[in-house]
């Protein structure tokens, strides 16, 4: 398969979606419409999502079973980067090639805006129509997953650990992999499992996508501290050295580039193999991975 034709696909799906959900703007809260509009359309490779929709077709089923849990854990997504970018965390004035929300919109506004998408997301997952073998409780359960793998047991967790680490010139490989797996793979997973449960997964299936995700998931973020000391910004669209900078915790800085290339490496290896048992029907999870570890923005 052509795995970019696939992406472009999927993201036009999604952006369509997406779209149908953005809140619809009154006099009093202009200002806040725009603020979210503008980091939900700026782009994005959209990967969450799509992972969500690959783990149905895992299964036999298609988008329609899983596209509201799709845009909800974007929503999530888009959130995490709006705090993310906030001076009192990462003071990044950059993303996607376009300056970030706070930059343009003010830090309360910013914060507000991600307030404001994180709740969405679960009014989006709680009140959407899915296809009609969708049960109330694969909804529910979606939630649950989502809820915790976003908060503070999982993403939120992984922030924290995160800026408590800056500066701290950490050495503990094992220190890194919390923050990292919390911070970034926790959201990653949230979306794969959620697409599979939604699909009707066995306890089996549902276990083999988790050690997908989570593979996938740490294998990304060690793109990305690759990518911040190795990528071009231009291609990137964000500003590359911050890690560096800001004194993160990161696999490059605690075992060189080389050694973190290597373990990514396993484990793209690790996550095709846990997809095995699905064949053909997991084809954009094998490729998706592999494209994780190749990708240059």
């Amino acid at each position: 398969m052509n795995i970019k034709e696939y992406l472009q696909q999927k993201r036009d799906l999604v952006d369509r979606w997406i779209e149908s959900y953005l809140p619809k703007s009154t006099k009093y809260t202009a200002k806040l419409t725009e603020s979210i509009s503008y980091s939900l359309m700026i782009g994005g490779k959209r990967l969450r999502p799509i992972l969500c929709i690959a783990g149905a077709e895992a299964l036999g089923k298609d988008a329609s079973y899983v596209l509201p849990a799709a845009c909800a854990i974007e929503y999530i997504h888009t959130y995490s980067l709006i705090h993310d970018d906030l001076p009192f965390m990462d003071n990044d004035d950059l993303r996607r090639g376009r300056p970030t929300n706070h930059i343009i919109f003010g830090s309360p506004t910013a914060i507000l805006a991600g307030d404001g998408l994180l709740t969405e997301a679960f009014h989006i997952l709680a009140t959407s129509e899915y296809h009609p073998e969708v049960s109330s409780e694969k909804k529910l359960k979606v939630i649950s997953i989502m809820s915790y793998y976003a908060g503070y047991n999982g993403m939120v967790g992984g922030q924290e650990a995160d800026m408590k680490a800056q500066g701290c010139k950490i050495n503990d490989i094992e220190h890194v992999r919390f923050i990292h797996e919390r911070k970034t793979a926790d959201l990653i997973s949230a979306a794969l499992i959620s697409g599979a449960v939604l699909a009707g997964a066995s306890e089996f299936e549902e276990q083999q996508l988790t050690n997908y995700a989570r593979s996938i998931g740490l294998a990304f973020q060690i793109a990305d501290d690759i990518l911040d000391i190795e990528g071009d910004s231009k291609i990137l669209g964000k500003n590359t050295g911050l890690d560096v900078t800001l004194g993160k915790a990161t696999y490059p800085s605690v075992i060189g580039i080389e050694e973190s290339k290597k373990i990514m490496k396993n484990l793209i290896t690790e996550a095709v193999a846990s997809v095995e048992t699905f064949g053909v029907k997991a084809d954009p999870l094998r490729e998706l991975a592999y494209y994780i570890a190749d990708r240059k923005k």
